[in-house]
Parts: C-alpha cells; sequence; structure tokens
C-alpha cells in the first residue's frame, strides 16, 4: 500500500484499505503521521457513523484529526517548515477569504476544511475531508508547528486539545486571582484546568460525576475538586457547592462535559457579573436558565475549536514545561488496532489513547 488509511463507512465499519498520497498545491505539506490521538468525536463517528452530518456509506472517510509527524515533502513555495521537521498538525484549514476569516476568527470559517469532516448530507462529496489515520496527510504549510526536541511527538498529539483549552480560557477572560470551575473533568476539562492555572487563576475546582476522574484530577493538577449529586437539582447542587468552597460565587466556569444538568448548575454557581464559556458538546437543544444569566449579568459565550495564536501558544506551554501532558497519556495501539484503541476511550479507559502511525 502506498498511503494505507483507515476509512469509516458507516457505524461499526471501519475497512483498511490504500488512498493515492496526495498531491500538493505550492504551499502544502506532507507530513508522514507518527501518532494520532483518540477523541470522543472519534468514539461517536465509530457508534453512531457522524456527529450532525453522517459519513457517506458510499465514500467513506478516513478518520483522526489530533495527529503529529514528520515533514515528508513540500510544495515549491513552502518557506516555515524543511523536510524532516517534527510537526503538530492544526487540522482545519479555512478559506481565508470571508469575513469570519479576515476579522481573525477562522475557525468561524463556514467553509473551514477540517479533517474527518464529512460533507453534508446529500452533498458531491467535495467538502468531505479525510482525517489523519493514515501514512501521508497533506495540510498546508502554515498548519503546522514545528515541535523542539524537548517534546516527543507523542506528547504533542496533546497540543490539539490543549489549544481548545487555550481557546476556551482567553474566551472565559480568566484574570489572575480568579477562582475558575471547570465542569467536567476529562481531557479537555483537565486541560482547561491546567491553563486556567497558567493564565493565574487562583483556585481550580473540576467537577465530575466519576471519583476516579477527580482523583486523577487532584494528583495531576494538585487542584480542588467536587462531585454532584445526581439526585439532586442544579440550583441544590450550586448551592453544596459554593458551601463547600465558602464563597457566594465564583468568577468564571469552563463547561466541558456537555451534560444540560452541568451547563444549569455552571450559571448558578456564578457570582454576579461572573464569566461562563460553553465548551462541551451536547444535545442542540436543553433547557436554560436564562432569567438566572440575566439576573447575575453573566458573560456566556460559546467556543468553537480554536483560533488565531492558540496552536502556539499550546506548544510553548508544553515546550516550557508550563503543562505535563505525559501523565495523561495512557496507551499507544498500532496502526492496525484503531478500533481497539476507539474502543479503550469508550469504556474509558485512561485519560488519553494514542494509534501509533503506519510502520515500515
Amino acid at each position: 500500500m502506498q498511503n494505507p488509511s483507515q476509512v469509516l463507512y458507516a457505524a461499526g465499519s471501519l475497512v483498511l484499505e490504500d488512498k493515492p498520497i496526495p498531491t500538493l498545491s505550492p504551499r502544502d505539506v506532507l507530513v508522514r503521521i507518527a501518532y494520532v490521538g483518540v477523541c470522543g468525536s472519534d468514539v461517536h463517528f465509530w457508534r453512531h457513523g457522524g456527529i450532525g452530518a453522517k459519513v457517506d456509506p458510499t465514500r467513506g472517510l478516513v478518520m483522526g484529526h489530533e495527529a503529529t509527524g514528520t515533514i515528508h515533502s513540500i510544495g515549491p513555495d513552502v518557506s516555515l517548515v524543511s523536510l524532516g521537521d517534527r510537526v503538530a498538525i492544526e487540522p482545519g484549514v479555512p478559506c481565508r477569504h470571508c469575513t469570519p476569516c479576515k476579522a481573525g476568527t477562522y475557525n468561524l470559517c463556514k467553509a473551514m476544511r477540517f479533517a474527518a469532516a464529512p460533507g453534508p448530507p446529500g452533498s458531491d462529496g467535495s467538502l468531505d475531508v479525510h482525517g489523519t489515520l493514515c501514512k501521508y496527510f497533506r495540510v498546508a504549510e502554515d498548519f503546522v508547528y514545528r515541535i523542539p526536541d524537548a517534546v516527543s511527538l507523542q506528547e504533542a498529539v496533546l497540543v490539539e486539545p490543549v489549544s481548545v483549552a487555550v481557546h476556551a480560557v482567553k474566551l472565559v477572560d480568566v484574570r489572575p486571582g480568579e477562582t475558575v470551575v471547570v465542569m467536567g473533568s476529562g481531557t479537555i476539562g483537565l486541560l482547561c484546568g491546567a491553563v486556567a492555572r497558567v493564565f493565574g487563576a487562583q483556585r481550580v475546582v473540576l467537577v465530575d460525576v466519576l471519583e476516579r476522574k477527580l482523583e486523577f484530577a487532584r494528583g495531576w493538577l494538585g487542584c480542588e475538586t467536587w462531585m454532584p449529586d445526581l439526585s439532586a437539582t442544579p440550583e441544590v447542587n450550586a448551592e453544596k457547592m459554593l458551601e463547600t468552597l465558602g464563597v457566594d460565587g465564583v468568577d468564571a466556569v469552563i463547561e466541558a462535559s456537555g451534560a444540560a444538568s452541568s451547563v444549569e448548575t455552571g450559571i448558578h454557581v456564578l457570582r454576579p457579573g461572573g464569566k461562563y464559556v460553553q465548551t462541551g458538546m451536547g444535545k442542540r437543544k436543553i433547557e436554560f436558565p436564562i432569567a438566572t444569566m440575566s439576573e447575575k449579568e453573566l458573560m456566556v459565550r460559546g467556543c468553537f475549536r480554536y483560533g488565531a495564536g492558540d496552536y502556539e501558544l499550546a506548544v510553548s506551554l508544553l515546550t516550557k514545561k508550563l503543562i505535563d501532558v505525559k501523565p495523561l497519556i495512557n496507551s499507544v495501539s498500532a496502526f492496525e488496532d484503531t478500533v481497539a484503541a476507539w474502543e479503550k476511550t469508550a469504556r474509558g479507559d485512561g485519560i488519553k489513547n494514542l494509534i501509533r502511525g503506519v510502520e515500515e
């Protein structure tokens, strides 16, 4: 095979097959994939065939979007990287011409070509973008980031979720001395807590319904934790949390679970004038305490992937050892064992499971 690729055709249907080696435009690079991280979205695709838009079973889609590798070849006009450079891949390239792109919010570009993203139902496939679970992946030169020798290619896979956390913490405007509550202590929640601390948060509190996750959070981040009562209302849980923390309200909430009850609790624990950012993805419609939001004059924002400067900062945080992601990596599976890696994540085994690139 010249470019072995893991192609998903439908829920539960993954096929290892050959794909052509992509041709390069003048400013493209070809990355020889070293490692790919397993994201919760991969598991959702594997179990349900997509998120919103489904994979077209006649075309299939190469999966994977958290990836690192080495520069294998470059287009004639490439100047930012060289052959052999070790890089982290930002897996979405925008159109560069629309209003959001020109405003510097390219993550909101409607024509974004994001790795392992199917085109809309009924399309001709022109918007399908194959992902990084392959031997060779093509990307624009300014969407790969050199990784210093001090950071391994395994660790650098975490640059992608760290960038999500950087984006969220920027949006919620964490400031020195503040108390920040993170709802959900999965990969993104943990990293949001770590980035919030780097930004100067005095107290970081991680919330989850699983004690083993909270135990890891306490050990890795050295933060405070809190477990809600699943039989109680969000209002009661918020009251209990604030009583435990000994405060009347917290400065900022980063919601990283997507659970409706978690969203409500997050709104209720904020102080008047507090800040909230929705990072977790859950149901598309939920009941929301809008009166409380208005009465407290809360700043409430959405959060989608990452934008300008987020990847650079994420690489810097790992390079300077301000965030140590090694303890988050639990397993590395062979390329041929992709499904096993997805199932590990589906079962909640570990924080971050990796898939090794195609070996010679």
